[in-house]
């Protein structure tokens, strides 16, 4: 049976040692968690020109994390100075891509930027930085709560999960329809969902990837992904 193809937006890359020059590329944990899952990963180059006709061809979508989004995207009026790595071509493309998806039904997976990103895009604002180290969510594994009966509960089989976070900032305002499907204890917005929305969707601020090799109810993130790809077909 052939796999279930699954679009993942490249990033870029200022150096990669290995090829020499610049580089988009995506994390390996990700690609083979995605793999692992049943599905054919396929990074795709961020270029904002006809995205709904690019994806057409997927099966479904995985948004990855990255770097930030640009202050500016969700109306904010300055920049923090934590803020790092925009790129604007990224940003266009990522949101466009979210919203493509989530119009069209296309089974999407967001993760750490990703979660943002479809935030910003239905209307919502990020809080820039969560200040310093006793409040940052940067090389922790700390407890999630997951909200019964939501599709990340389905997914990973769990109510409260061990997660693998890396991100300064968090949602501070939820975009249009977005329902909060998971918090850390500080009460920091872990994963959001779209009730009632044509399609699969669910994204979560931590990443996954990182221990879904030892943890099924992190690669059941990937697996419910792919499942919905298959069954879109």
């Amino acid at each position: 049976m052939t796999r279930p193809l699954i679009a993942i937006p490249a990033r870029f890359a200022a150096t990669t040692s290995a090829l020499r020059y610049a580089a988009e590329v995506n994390a390996r944990a990700l690609i083979e968690a995605v793999w692992r899952a049943g599905g054919e990963p396929a990074s795709i180059h961020p270029a904002s020109e006809d995205v709904a006709e690019r994806l057409a061809r997927f099966d479904g979508v995985l948004l990855p994390g990255g770097g930030d989004l640009a202050p500016h995207r969700y109306g904010a009026a300055d920049t923090h100075e934590s803020v790092y790595d925009v790129d604007d071509l990224q940003d266009d493309f990522d949101i466009e891509v979210a919203r493509q998806a989530i119009d069209s039904g296309l089974p999407l997976l967001a993760v750490c930027r990703g979660l943002q990103v479809v935030n910003v895009a239905l209307g919502g604002t990020l809080e820039q930085d969560m200040g310093g180290p006793e409040r940052e969510h940067r090389h922790v594994v700390h407890p999630v709560a997951i909200q019964r009966g939501t599709l990340l509960e389905q997914a990973t089989g769990a109510q409260k999960v061990e997660a693998s976070c890396y991100h300064h900032q968090r949602v501070h305002r939820a975009g249009v329809g977005l329902a909060v499907s998971a918090r850390a204890a500080d009460g920091t917005v872990e994963g959001l969902e779209l009730p009632g929305v044509h399609g699969w969707f669910t994204a979560v601020q931590w990443h996954p990837e990182d221990t879904a090799h030892e943890d099924p109810t992190q690669q059941g993130l990937f697996d419910a992904l792919v499942r919905a790809a298959h069954d879109r077909r």
